[in-house]
């Protein structure tokens, strides 16, 4: 780049400003204020990691007698089963090797960002029929 382009372009645009010990200052100042949000953002994330670890979520869905589901469950399904217990996540921040298949318990790794994860626990079990329940209770 030729010294003529920031001193006829750059510097009159204020798109640059010549290197002062003020400048400087100010760029490190600023670096500073945006390392310290990020510090922040970093502890929030390591918080809501703690906390989603401490969770366990159920989740109904069809299976047959041998504990095969008739679909799947997948990241779609724990985000909105987490929305249900007030947390936000993103279906790309949970990590499945594969849809559930089956019934049983899972632990499921959530991704939160910045090598911020969690491991979530997630119950698959049957679908309770409302009729099934109501004559069970009348016995």
């Amino acid at each position: 780049m030729k010294p003529g382009f920031a001193k006829n372009y750059l510097l009159p645009q204020g798109l640059a400003t010549l290197a002062s010990d003020h400048h400087q200052r100010m760029v490190e100042k600023h670096r500073a204020r945006l390392q310290s949000i990020e510090e922040q953002r970093l502890a929030g994330l390591r918080t809501l990691a703690a906390n989603l670890s401490e969770q366990s979520l159920t989740i109904e869905a069809n299976a047959n007698d041998e504990g095969h589901l008739y679909g799947s469950v997948g990241a779609t399904e724990i985000v909105s089963a987490l929305k249900r217990i007030e947390f936000t996540v993103s279906d790309d921040q949970i990590r499945l090797e594969g849809p559930l298949k089956e019934l049983g318990l899972y632990t499921v790794k959530v991704h939160l960002g910045h090598e911020v994860e969690s491991a979530l626990k997630v119950w698959v079990v049957p679908t309770v029929n409302e009729d099934t329940a109501a004559s069970e209770n009348a016995s």
